[in-house]
Formats: C-alpha cells, structure tokens, sequence
C-alpha cells in the first residue's frame, strides 16, 4: 500500500499466515524486502526479513533494535510507516508500508540531474523529516538517493534506518556511505545531528549536478577529498542560492553549519534557496509532485530492480539464548 495520507499509519494486527508473498523488491547483507499482500483485504504492503543467525555474526544486533524503536516512535509523512515486527527461531520480520514509486536514485540517474525546482521539490521534504527526526533526538546518518523512495504520489519516503539513532549528546559508530560522510565521522571526533546536515548538503549537491561532490574511485581517496574539503563547481551550475545553501551545510566546523546553530533546522528552511517555500503546505504533502511514479496497479513492482529468487527459508534457526536479544521484536 503506498500511503496517501499526511499522518502516521497506525500499528496493524497482522500473523505472517496473513500474507502471500511474491517479488523480492530489494536485497541486504542479512535480509530482504519482499512484495506481500494482505490476503484478506488485497492490500500490498513491504516485508522485511532479516537471518536472526546473520544479524547476530555481523554484530548487527543494536542496530536493528534501533530501527525498530526509531520507527515506532517517529511520526512524519515523509519517513516509511513500520506497521508490524515479528521473530521465529530463524528471522525477524517488520512490515511496512508498499512504498511503490522506487528509489528516487533510480530517477536520478535517469534524468542525469534535476532541474532546481524538482531539487527544491525533494530537498524541502528531506528538511521537513530531518526537522521532525533531530526534534526527537535521531540523527539519522543515512541520507543518499537509494533510501529515499517515492510514494504512489510523488512524495518522498526516507527508508532503512538501520543506522539511525537517538543520541542525546554525541555517538562514534563509524558508519554511512563514504561519499555522504560528514568530516567528523570520518575523524572519530564523536558526532551528533549534525552529520545530517552535512548530508543533505552532498545530495542536494548530487540532485542538482549529477554526481556527488566527493568522489574517488576508493573509499580512502573520498575521505581524503571530505577532509581536504574543496568542492568544484561545473559551469552550469548558475544558482546562486543553491551554491551558497549547499556551502553553508559543507561547513567542516560543525557549530558553523548551517542547521547546527542556535535555531537549528530553521535557519535551513530561511535559506534564500527556500525562499517561497510554505512550510506548513509541505507537511501537508500538498506541493506539487515533480514526477509521479507508473504504476500500472497497487502491486505493481516495475520501479525496483529484479533480484533472483534465492531459497533465503533455508537460513538455519538460532537457539533460544541467542534469541534472548529479540525476545520483544
């Protein structure tokens, strides 16, 4: 089901009997996304399975609880609405809204880069989740085009927050995307919501040139690149506001970036780039969808990637003491 709705989904009474399950949308390093339909009702929802055995060997184990109690406590239309989680002795599952549209990568390698107002478009829903999420006291640490989906409208939906976390002062955890990585996290010196910021100054970056501005063809030449810190900029790109919006968040001192300062996600949405932007209409997802996903019915899964249909019930069960960390998943 692709939410068309402003507000939370509320939590569903679901058992796994309830669904039949068909196309994997997507693959991890220890689970998978598959398409499944309520059989009673017909409704698709987005099944994720995760090896109990995997998540243990990966260490792994913190991160999903994380996601887990994240989820259930944010409440924004533009974060993916978890509905359901479950275990047995082999996975554990979580069901969440069939967000449809696909990756919001997929459409930007697509067109190649984005015009500045689908950029503006994206960026203000990215800012109005962010806004709600360090509210809550979650850094998200994530942020790139591959976990960002498009609902059946056109709306954004941040996806897999397995690196997401509440942190109330500062955390270590080295991890994320090289590219997207926030000069800090790259340093060890402890980070904070800080790296989000940063985060979303390499995407709107990305959205509106076409590659991100750290780039290498390894991950230590792009660190060198985040560290070094000097972002070129292409000919073409002629919006002033935009240069000066994406500069302001590739601050490497991070009490001077924007977003991080005494009136945090606000001065974001005062930047000049965002000037003519209605808050309050964003969060009522009623601006203007730049591109509206095909779709040729409610389960339709043209939008994601194929993936082979590997035999993932073959995972081998855990016993009950290894289980003991999931007993309230």
């Amino acid at each position: 089901m692709a939410s068309t709705s402003a507000g939370r989904t509320k939590h569903r009474d679901f058992s796994l009997g309830d669904f039949e399950l068909s196309t994997t949308l997507g693959t991890g390093t220890f689970g998978r996304v598959i398409l499944a339909k309520e059989k009673k009702t017909g409704e698709y929802f987005a099944l994720k399975i995760m090896s109990v055995a995997d998540i243990i060997r990966l260490k792994q184990v913190e991160h999903v609880q994380n996601e887990k109690s994240i989820l259930i406590k944010v409440d924004n239309p533009f974060v993916v609405n978890l509905l359901w989680t479950y275990h047995d002795s082999k996975f554990l599952y979580m069901i969440f809204e069939y967000v449809c549209g696909g990756e919001l990568f997929t459409y930007l390698r697509t067109a190649g880069k984005f015009s500045n107002t689908t950029g503006l478009f994206y960026s203000a829903e990215i800012v109005s989740a962010l806004a709600h999420l360090h509210s809550v006291n979650i850094v998200y640490r994530d942020l790139k085009p591959e976990n960002l989906l498009l609902d059946l409208d056109g709306h954004v939906k941040i996806t897999d927050f397995g690196f997401a976390k509440e942190v109330q002062d500062k955390t270590w955890t080295l991890c994320g995307t090289p590219e997207y990585l926030a000069p800090e996290i790259i340093q060890s010196k402890g980070h904070n919501k800080a790296v989000d910021w940063w985060a979303l100054g390499v995407l709107i970056y990305e959205m509106l040139i076409g590659y991100p501005p750290f780039y290498d063809d390894n991950p230590f030449g792009i660190y060198e690149k985040i560290l070094a810190g000097k972002v070129e900029w292409p000919k073409t790109m002629d919006n002033s506001h935009a240069k000066d919006l994406i500069k302001k968040l590739l601050v490497h001192d991070r009490t001077r970036r924007l977003g991080c300062l005494k009136n945090g996600a606000e001065d974001v949405k005062a930047h000049k780039w965002f000037r003519g932007i209605d808050w309050e209409v964003v969060i009522q997802r009623k601006l203007q969808p730049p591109i509206v996903p095909k779709m040729r019915h409610a389960g339709d899964t043209r939008n994601f990637d194929e993936y082979p249909d590997e035999d993932w019930q073959t995972a081998l069960p855990v016993s009950g003491k290894q289980l003991e960390p999931f007993k309230d998943f």
